[in-house]
């Protein structure tokens, strides 16, 4: 036989493991509700800000204008950086080739004209 744990009168009566389960689940005293609360509303400050910063359009558009002529830069400077060690590193080998061409055109024409 079963009975109920509902008495006459009594209201809606739980038995003591259930009120344990409610007090763990969600009975929050007023102090921890206020923190929440205030927790609440600093998220969706953020959130309410980072949705602003994404609908202003014109920001986004100077931010990555700025991020491209930034990263333009750094590649032209590094593209000089690179041009001027090509310069030094192969200015013998370019001189020494020079040399080797003029050598072999002043004797072709130094033939020609002996012939």
């Amino acid at each position: 036989m079963t009975h109920d744990v509902r008495r006459a009168g009594s209201g809606a009566h739980l038995d003591a493991g259930a009120e344990a389960a409610a007090a763990g689940r969600g009975a929050k005293g007023p102090d921890e509700l206020r923190r929440e609360i205030e927790r609440t509303r600093h998220e969706l400050g953020d959130t309410v800000e980072e949705l602003a910063g994404k609908m202003d359009v014109k920001a986004r558009a100077r931010a990555r204008a700025d991020e491209l002529r930034d990263r333009a830069g750094a590649m032209t400077v590094q593209m000089r950086s690179s041009a001027g060690e090509a310069g030094t590193r192969y200015r013998k080998p370019v001189l020494i080739g020079s040399a080797v061409v003029g050598v072999v055109v002043a004797g072709v024409m130094v033939r020609r004209h002996r012939c």
